[in-house]
């Protein structure tokens, strides 16, 4: 519990309307969750407006709201601020004791690579016996314990609550996976981190951010926060990937410590004499503590720059060489990230979560470095999200598949007809004959026609979904587990 007049003494810009001798219990922006005593953020939204719920959440006893325009709420404490949503950020790190303060913050931004390079991190760190917390796409986890998530980055109401818990747990660390969406809204504000990581940059969230230029500026928000106004003592520390086309840019938006890392450029961590086959991947990883020699058991050239990335980051948090080589050399995988599903067939299948050009590219050229038959690809396209990177992917798809199953993928509000035929035109731009693909609407039924089409030493590549359980349609949401689909269809064919 925390006295309201404490709690918004520090907010620059705001007014009150009502007596600030409240006692906050607890914090929701969600008028379901209302206990009495609580503060109430009402946070305008694409599809709803918290402010218009504010009448359920008094009816549910909650004590002051925090609005971006006063409301007829008769005997209710309302602080009026110009972003609510920003105002939510500032606050819940107050009402939960600055808990970013009191851990090593790692975050990792990019377009692809996030999930695996916080895993690797998380499993470096461990290696050298120290307490971890992840925050990501698939899930959160604190220590072993495993909390559902949402979005890639929480709102920072339930991030702050995340990060408490962390440190009542006795975590030192706590490694995060950050969104150009979180950035950009505000919902890490109330994170210090010490040590950030660029993965890579390529084309997403254009449905959000419009341009090229914002998304990459969101993304820059991350690093040129690195350092100011710490509250920390310690080493701050950007890991960039100079292989990336906006890596430079990134490095020159922040003000600490830059260490690079790349394959084709000249980065102070690099990798040398790769070798990527279907079993995994080996190389020697040149760094400034000296030369690491890996065998990992993941594949694919996209994992070299994740693993690289974590390297980075652990030598920007001290980890010894030799401790980063056994935790890499043990590291087995990530859900839905090139998973193999395995029911005693003679071809390959693999889900991926590849939704982006370049990561269904990189699976793709991964799978071209080592398949002895035929590429079979079956993906599709998020509705209500970036139109323009769907002929985008068709064309990558003629490019380097033997044969395309175009199917849906989170249609949402859309047709996935609709959705399908643009990814087409892709494939058209190509001249792809039309032996050459199919269109099924029906996921299963896609997935179950490219098995059915592959041989010995083929190998399907379902792209899209990865560690996703489930099918956003319409109004309703259904259960839906690429691994376990593809699972069933191979047992079929067994039986």
């Amino acid at each position: 519990m925390i006295p309201l007049a404490d709690l918004i003494s520090n907010l620059k810009t705001k007014r009150v309307a009502g007596p600030e001798n409240v006692d906050i219990k607890g914090m929701t922006y969600d008028s379901r969750h209302v206990e009495p005593g609580d503060l109430f953020f009402c946070l305008p939204g694409a599809k709803a407006d918290g402010h218009d719920f504010a009448t359920q959440a008094l009816a549910r006893g909650a004590a002051a709201f925090v609005v971006e325009r006063e409301l007829p709420l008769e005997g209710a404490t309302q602080i009026i601020v110009a972003d609510s949503r920003k105002t939510m950020a500032a606050l819940a790190a107050i009402f939960y004791g600055h808990p970013a303060r009191q851990l090593r913050m790692i975050g990792v931004t990019g377009t692809n690579g996030k999930t695996t390079t916080t895993y690797l991190i998380k499993a470096i760190l461990e290696k050298a016996g120290l307490g971890v917390g992840l925050i990501g796409t698939i899930q959160s986890l604190i220590g072993e314990r495993v909390i559902p998530v949402r979005n890639t980055t929480p709102e920072s109401l339930d991030l702050q609550h995340l990060l408490r818990r962390m440190v009542d747990a006795k975590l030192k660390y706590a490694v995060m996976e950050v969104s150009s969406h979180a950035l950009s809204i505000g919902r890490v504000a109330g994170c210090e981190y010490d040590t950030a990581v660029f993965t890579n940059l390529t084309r997403d969230h254009l449905d959000f951010h419009r341009t090229f230029d914002n998304y990459a500026a969101a993304k820059a928000l991350l690093f040129a926060g690195l350092g100011k106004n710490a509250h920390k003592q310690g080493a701050k520390t950007a890991v960039i990937n100079l292989d990336d086309d906006y890596g430079t840019f990134m490095a020159g938006q922040t003000t600490v410590s830059v260490l690079t890392y790349g394959v084709e450029r000249d980065g102070m961590i690099r990798a040398e004499n790769v070798q990527v086959t279907a079993r995994g991947t080996s190389f020697t990883a040149v760094t400034p503590r000296g030369e690491i020699e890996l065998r990992l058991k993941i594949t694919g050239m996209f994992n070299v720059y994740n693993v690289l990335a974590a390297i980075g980051a652990a030598l920007a948090e001290g980890i010894a060489p030799e401790t980063i080589k056994m935790a890499l050399e043990e590291f087995n995988s990530v859900a839905g990230r090139f998973e193999l599903v395995e029911a005693g067939q003679d071809f390959a299948v693999v889900v991926d979560y590849a939704h982006t050009p370049d990561g269904l590219e990189n699976i793709l050229q991964t799978a071209k470095k080592f398949v002895q038959g035929k590429i079979i690809v079956v993906f599709g396209c998020g509705g209500d999200r970036d139109r323009t990177k769907r002929p985008i992917m068709g064309a990558l798809a003629a490019r380097y598949a033997d044969f395309t199953v175009i199917t849906s993928d989170n249609p949402r509000s859309e047709e996935p007809v609709s959705i399908m035929r643009e990814i087409e035109k892709g494939l058209k731009e190509e001249r792809i004959r039309s032996d050459q693909y199919i269109m099924i609407a029906d996921r299963t039924e896609a997935i179950r026609a490219a098995i059915n089409r592959a041989q010995a030493d083929d190998i399907v590549l379902i792209a899209g979904k990865g560690h996703e359980t489930y099918q956003i349609l319409k109004e309703r949401t259904i259960p839906y587990d690429d691994r376990e689909v593809a699972r069933g269809i191979l047992k079929e064919m067994k039986a």
